[in-house]
């Protein structure tokens, strides 16, 4: 075991030591390299959304074991949570006006457990609440996501208003993981369990990022057109990356501590 941890080692030190724009384009080549491989690993790509939903399934009932069986929720954002609530609520609302389908239903139980997270952390184990480290300003990433949407939206034949908020949701759902990297970062250190419940939301956002990625390379971009006019088609998968990037630092660090054996996550300054 040692011996393969040695080169696994290696690796990371060495790139530990290059500069954030070699990192960028580490990452990025990565990123690009396993695509390529799901693309021709995953012939049908919905499966990868599928994926997604599953990986994400999973993260939620590891935070499901934290708060019933550890009966502390020290570590997890309640303002995270209740970003993730807003899209949620506000996608549900657009789903059921504008294309009702199975994912409605996932969003929905979603939703449900999303609430059932934020009750425990309220009231039932607000004792453990690091309630000082949970110190991200909501409005920081409210006011722009509303103020995007109001100009740049869907462009299909839906109510004005119920366009808006479908865009809301996804510029949402995009930077709702922001305060619980906050609250991280601040405690340095990360207990074993909120690490597989980020980590896990960091797959399934890679997957989703994949999937839509892979769907516009197959439709040669005809999917980018089908979705509407304007800049939206951009954003929507300008808001699938920046998801997908915005956890990629936490994963990098969550997978080295993984190989290296550790079961408490440490995180260097910078990593939000």
């Amino acid at each position: 075991m040692r011996a393969q941890q040695k080169p696994i080692r290696a690796v990371s030190m060495w790139v530990r030591r290059q500069p954030p724009k070699v990192k960028a384009f580490l990452a990025v080549v990565t990123g690009m390299a396993a695509l390529v491989l799901l693309r021709f690993i995953v012939h049908d790509h919905d499966n990868l959304f599928v994926a997604a939903e599953a990986v994400h399934s999973i993260g939620i009932s590891v935070l499901i074991y934290k708060l019933t069986k550890e009966k502390t929720c020290a570590g997890l954002s309640l303002k995270s949570q209740e970003l993730t609530a807003i899209f949620l609520a506000v996608r549900l609302y657009c789903s059921f006006v504008m294309e009702y389908d199975i994912h409605t239903l996932l969003d929905l139980a979603t939703l449900a457990t999303t609430l059932w997270v934020m009750y425990m952390i309220r009231f039932k184990l607000k004792s453990s609440y690091m309630e000082e480290k949970d110190n991200f300003a909501l409005y920081y990433v409210l006011v722009p996501c509303i103020v995007l949407a109001l100009f740049i939206h869907p462009s299909t034949s839906h109510n004005i208003v119920n366009r808006i908020f479908w865009a809301i949701c996804v510029y949402l759902e995009a930077v709702s993981v922001l305060p619980q990297l906050r609250v991280m970062q601040n405690t340095k250190i990360v207990e074993p369990f909120t690490a597989h419940y980020v980590f896990a939301l960091g797959v399934a956002r890679f997957l989703s990022c994949a999937h839509w990625v892979l769907q516009v390379l197959d439709s040669r971009g005809h999917l980018l057109v089908a979705l509407g006019y304007g800049l939206w088609p951009s954003m929507v998968l300008i808001s699938e990356i920046v998801q997908t990037f915005i956890l990629a630092d936490f994963c990098y660090y969550y997978m080295k501590s993984v190989f290296g054996g550790q079961l408490v996550l440490r995180l260097p300054s910078g990593v939000v």
